[in-house]
């Protein structure tokens, strides 16, 4: 512990440091200049190290990170200073940089779990990627380190067990129903009146399409992350495609009641009719969900350029604290009747981006919430454009 602490000691002492091998020195000259190195303006950490581990330049989030100051990370050997070590506690840049920079056809480094030593004592766990800088030749000159807290992302990304936690519930609730009613028609068909046996179909194929919308989700969330959604564009009416999903919610809101209007100088869009739908049913739903079924308004207005869709309730509203996270993946709020799988609204946003739009949230305490998006008025020739 000592010697690893002997550097920081060394500079905040004012005695003769380290000698500083191809060091630089441009954060501190930028700081004397206009403004702040656009590297301190990064949430997470920034380290260049040169081919021996030794580090040339770091930026403020890392100063925090480790809470050593940027004078003294600036000319330090990494393993010696940090202390990198990997889960299994295996010492990390112990002799320069990883041998996986001998490879020259190996440029990006991926992302993995190390465990540093902070300039407290104390340890603080951290995912780091980064990349090799090579030459011409693709002979290795140094590396640039990202680091981000653990901690951070453990609190927002939710572990491989949670997910299958929460589709298991998700599809136990509509399964459980098509079993019920299944078996009810195969054991009593003769004894059921014909109204029943309608009923009961109705609620099977209700419940088959809650359990496609979810494998369907699933499958977006795949297909968003990679960049292979593939639209299927045409012409679409929005009153009568907004009139087909206030009907297909209210067989499970009974109660709905959505005010729908539609200004009169509205044009068809250019978009996948499905996607919307998916989109506008997410967001019908999750006004009944945690608002209430009563007291819906939907509006469609045309502005210059684009088309804006907006689903309001008469809720209690998001508070503020919540109102950034509405977007994230697996995010469900205490309000209400936290149902669901926390996909609906990260994915919507995604149709809409790849649609060319945006979707937004507003919500003022006691008074409700109001979801907006908007889509683009594209020309079918704007994106098939004719071959000469």
């Amino acid at each position: 512990m000592t010697e690893v602490a002997a550097p920081a000691a060394a500079a905040a002492g004012g005695g003769p440091r380290p000698a500083r091998t191809g060091a630089t020195r441009p954060t501190a000259a930028r700081r004397r200049g206009a403004g702040p190195d656009l590297a301190d303006l990064l949430p997470d950490a920034v380290l260049r190290l040169d081919t021996e581990g030794r580090i040339l330049d770091a930026n403020d989030a890392a100063r925090q990170l480790t809470g050593y100051p940027v004078a003294t990370l600036i000319g330090s050997v990494c393993a010696e200073l940090l202390d990198p070590q990997g889960p299994n506690g295996d010492p990390l840049l112990a002799h320069g940089l990883h041998r996986s920079a001998a490879l020259r056809s190996v440029r990006a480094i991926p992302e993995q779990a190390v465990r540093l030593l902070r300039a407290d004592g104390a340890e603080v766990a951290a995912l780091v990627t980064g990349s090799y800088q090579r030459d011409t030749d693709g002979r290795v000159s140094g590396a640039v380190l990202v680091l981000r807290e653990a901690g951070r992302r453990a609190h927002q990304t939710p572990t491989g067990m949670e997910i299958v936690s929460t589709v298991s519930h998700e599809l136990r609730s509509p399964l459980t129903s098509v079993k019920g009613y299944t078996g009810l028609l195969l054991s009593r068909w003769e004894r059921l009146a014909d109204e029943q046996k309608r009923e009961m179909l109705e609620q099977v194929n209700h419940d088959a399409d809650r359990v496609k919308r979810l494998i369907d989700e699933l499958l977006d969330i795949s297909r968003l992350e990679t960049g292979r959604l593939h639209l299927r564009r045409q012409m679409v009416r929005l009153a009568g495609l907004i009139d087909t999903v206030v009907g297909k919610v209210s067989m499970e809101y009974p109660s709905l009641e959505a005010r729908v209007t539609v200004d009169v100088d509205v044009p068809e869009v250019y978009a996948d009719p499905d996607k919307l739908t998916q989109v506008l049913t997410n967001l019908v739903e999750n006004a009944c969900k945690y608002a209430s079924p009563v007291g819906l308004e939907i509006s469609v207005g045309a502005r210059p350029g684009e088309v804006t869709v907006s689903v309001s309730d008469r809720g209690e509203g998001i508070p503020q604290a919540d109102l950034p996270k509405v977007f994230d993946k697996f995010f469900r709020r205490d309000l209400g009747r936290p149902t669901g799988s926390g996909l609906g609204l990260w994915i919507s946003r995604g149709l809409v981006e790849a649609h060319g739009g945006r979707l937004s949230a507003s919500s003022q305490p006691g008074r409700g919430t109001t979801f907006s998006f908007t889509l683009p008025l594209i020309a079918f020739d704007d994106l098939h454009p004719a071959v000469h």
